[in-house]
């Protein structure tokens, strides 16, 4: 049984960096009426609870938010959120490790969505 749980946690831990997110499918193109720092600042709030702190980085005429996996697995992220400013706002891209697998977690999805227009 202990060993089909580490087995669990290898597969599902996998070894995405940064550089492999970016190369992944966004799982969320989205525009918002906010800044990149007000929306960062909103998913940094709603993902502070089930994620811990979120690394921040300048990226081009925006931000880059690099979301941490829940598990304690290392230093592979979890999710990408690249928030680039427009002239009205700003542009949304969320790329997600486990993208194709149903059972990910939700709430970096559930925080991308609510921070597009609530607080």
């Amino acid at each position: 049984m202990k060993w089909c749980i580490a087995a669990l946690a290898v597969v599902l831990g996998g070894c995405a960096s940064v550089s492999d997110l970016e190369q992944s499918h966004e799982t969320m193109d989205v525009i918002s009426g906010k800044s990149p720092r007000e929306y960062a600042d909103c998913v940094k709030a709603q993902l502070a609870k089930s994620r811990g702190e979120l690394q921040e980085e300048q990226h081009g005429d925006g931000l880059r938010l690099i979301v941490p996996q829940k598990l304690p697995a290392g230093s592979t992220p979890a999710a990408l959120v690249d928030i680039q400013k427009r002239s009205n706002g700003s542009a949304i891209k969320v790329h997600e490790r486990l993208s194709n697998f149903p059972l990910r977690p939700g709430d970096v999805r559930s925080a991308a969505t609510e921070c597009i227009s609530g607080s």
